[in-house]
């Protein structure tokens, strides 16, 4: 599983990334439980595991104690890491190194939550328990600024403001102040409960990882929702940037052909 991820991002390290590349893989980073309960269920096929309650023990082959079970969870964002890392190489911006250093920061609180099951239960109360829940919320918080500042391009909620006087936002459909509000409120919430998912030791009363779950599919559908919005601005933007420059153009043609013209009177 760890060599395809490292084949995985040797193949992005050889090729541009598009936006349908990056949108996919930012999607599957949603999905760590669905993984994790792919892992369990492929450890119990091969193991021939009847359904028992030791499913869940910690001594359970296919426990929340399998080392395996952190290195499935963290596959997602290492696929965004090679693919932000590779866009740092094909466009030098700074802006993909911190992209990249986002999802890196989901990498303690996975692995640093395994730890509860190979530690002793003291080690884990007076060192790494504090650490996890820094490590959480590091984690959340600069999720939570990515996507108010960059996915979504509402850094400031200067892009709310505009709506106190007539552009081009204003006739977004959606474009009304009070979504805005609750789609960054929400969002900041639901970031941080999004950590339950990560963590493994958490994962004990299902109802609370189903409701979990659901809000993190709502979540996602927001953020998929303003991303494309975003995404769909910019380029708006750069074909109309493109259609003024070739109108510069014709003009300043014109120009040199009326200048050309005199001359030669």
């Amino acid at each position: 599983m760890v060599m395809l991820v490292v084949l995985y991002g040797f193949i992005f390290l050889l090729q541009a990334i598009t936006f349908a590349d990056f949108f996919l893989a930012d999607i599957l980073t949603s999905m760590s439980k669905v993984f994790s309960d792919l892992e369990r269920s492929v450890c119990r096929m091969v193991h021939r595991q009847v359904a028992t309650i030791a499913w869940f023990e910690a001594d359970s082959i296919c426990g929340s104690h399998s080392v395996a079970i952190p290195l499935v969870l963290v596959l997602p964002y290492l696929f965004r890491l090679f693919q932000c890392l590779r866009q740092y190489k094909d466009t030098r911006e700074r802006t993909s190194l911190f992209n990249a250093l986002k999802y890196s920061t989901a990498v303690p609180v996975i692995f640093l939550s395994a730890l509860k099951y190979h530690v002793f239960p003291e080690r884990w109360t007076n060192f790494y328990r504090p650490l996890w829940l820094v490590s959480s919320m590091v984690n959340s918080l600069y999720s939570f600024y990515w996507d108010v500042t960059r996915d979504w391009d509402l850094s400031g909620f200067t892009r709310i403001f505009k709506f106190n006087r007539p552009s081009v936002w204003s006739y977004i459909l959606h474009g009304r102040k009070w979504v805005y509000f609750w789609v960054i409120g929400s969002n900041l919430i639901l970031r941080c409960t999004w950590t339950y998912k990560l963590s493994a030791h958490l994962r004990h009363n299902y109802l609370t990882v189903f409701a979990i779950t659901a809000l993190e599919i709502f979540r996602r559908f927001q953020w998929v929702f303003f991303r494309v919005e975003n995404e769909w601005n910019k380029m708006n933007a750069k074909s109309s940037t493109q259609i003024s420059m070739s109108e510069m153009s014709a003009e300043e043609e014109k120009l040199k052909l009326l200048v050309s013209s005199d001359h030669n009177v």
